[in-house]
């Protein structure tokens, strides 16, 4: 069943009122509107249009949500457009000129049909190539991510085809990581490019013992690839590093003026820290992690394709993996104990990252499970959304080739 369309809690308005310490009168003034109109938004008597829901928030110091009572992560469209402060007639009017609300004749009339789940006239709306491009067009005007309004989208039309986002075009290197290389020397050309293939080998490392489910570092720990141990190599030994620059033609690897040249153009970062060397004792160690911008400039030179960004409406590994745990584990859900930390914050109805973010997917939500005649709860376990469930059936075959190793299967 939709949801009832978007209203505001006029209870909530005194509430949050007094939480701001604000009279009635400052806040009418601070809104630019009469204090008897203040006064009935308080009562109930009248409702907060669209942009006047906007700015009664940005008033309060408070997110919409907060007015209207919405758990982030169950967002509809006409939570996303009450949350811009735009009436529909001015949304039509931002999306006219557009391509995409050029192609489906976009007006008011078929902005609130869209949110109240109805027909929308016009055989062009039964594409989802093209209501993914009205998708990509509404994220500006609301001025939110895609997945967000993708995810509002499919909330508010669950028995609609989803929109299909169009496919990120593939990314040349930037003019900028080009002249970034051709600035450097020789040498630190090798350098730079030694570094960036053990940084590929370690990353590809660590994803073999994920699958294997094999503990492994934190990202942080692992990319700080050791380059150099302080003493003789014929007593210390060399690193993989070293190893990779003798195959390279450089057989004095040394970790000065060329590591702090690729450090200065901020191509890499190098640091310090001292390990055990069998039969030595403890030894000073140089260790070197390549940047974002000393990536970009390596794969420039290199020939190598800039690095795909992921699809902006889908999961990360991780978080695909506690999304099909929860939704294979069928009426039964999962202990809420059993989930915890940071997935919760990107997949959990009622949940954002941080106060003001952006909201979670909404993807999973905690359920209550009530003893026999409903008398008491007996504990709260987490199930998938409706939202989940349609994400899942959606996109199982995208995922399927971008995580071969996460099978969608009950543990």
């Amino acid at each position: 069943m939709p949801r009832r369309l978007l209203t505001v809690d006029h209870t909530k308005i005194r509430v949050l009122r007094e939480q701001a310490g604000l009279t009635s009168q400052e806040l009418a003034d601070r809104m630019g509107v009469t204090y008897r109109v203040v006064v009935y938004w308080e009562e109930g008597r009248y409702a907060p249009e669209a942009r006047n829901v906007r700015r009664l928030a940005d008033a309060l110091g408070c997110a919409t949500a907060d007015l209207t009572g919405t758990p982030s992560g169950s967002e509809t469209l006409i939570d996303l457009r009450y949350g811009a402060g735009l009436t529909a007639e001015e949304v039509a009017s931002q999306l006219r000129d557009t391509p995409a609300g050029s192609d489906l004749f976009v007006d008011a009339h078929k902005i609130r049909s869209l949110e109240r789940n109805r027909q929308v006239s016009g055989w062009h709306w039964k594409k989802p190539e093209l209501t993914g491009r009205l998708v990509q067009q509404l994220a500006v005007v609301y001025g939110v991510p895609v997945r967000v309004l993708l995810d509002a989208w499919m909330r508010t039309r669950p028995a609609d085809e989803p929109p299909s986002l169009p496919e990120q075009e593939h990314q040349v290197p930037s003019a900028r990581a080009v002249e970034r290389w051709e600035g450097l020397n020789d040498r630190q050309r090798v350098y730079l490019g030694e570094i960036l293939r053990d940084d590929q080998m370690t990353e590809a490392e660590i994803w073999m013992r994920r699958q294997s489910r094999v503990g492994v570092p934190s990202a942080a720990q692992w990319r700080k690839l050791p380059f150099a141990l302080n003493g003789p190599a014929e007593v210390v030994g060399r690193t993989r590093l070293q190893q990779r620059l003798r195959s390279a033609a450089v057989h004095d690897q040394g970790a000065g003026a060329t590591l702090h040249s690729l450090g200065r153009l901020g191509l890499i970062k190098v640091s310090k820290d001292r390990v055990e060397v069998p039969g030595i004792g403890e030894v000073e160690r140089t260790l070197v992690e390549i940047t974002r911008r000393g990536r970009a400039c390596a794969r420039a030179g290199l020939g190598e394709p800039a690095e795909p960004p992921p699809p902006v409406h889908l999961l990360s590994e991780w978080l695909w993996s506690v999304l099909l745990r929860v939704a294979t584990a069928g009426p039964a859900g999962v202990h809420e104990s059993e989930l915890s930390g940071k997935s919760l914050f990107y997949l959990a109805v009622g949940y954002r990252p941080k106060r003001r973010a952006h909201p979670s997917r909404g993807f999973i939500e905690l359920c209550p499970q009530l003893a026999p005649g409903g008398t008491h709860v007996l504990e709260y376990r987490w199930h998938a959304t409706v939202l989940g469930q349609q994400h899942i059936a959606a996109y199982l075959h995208v995922y399927r080739e971008m995580y071969p190793a996460v099978a969608p299967t009950a543990e």
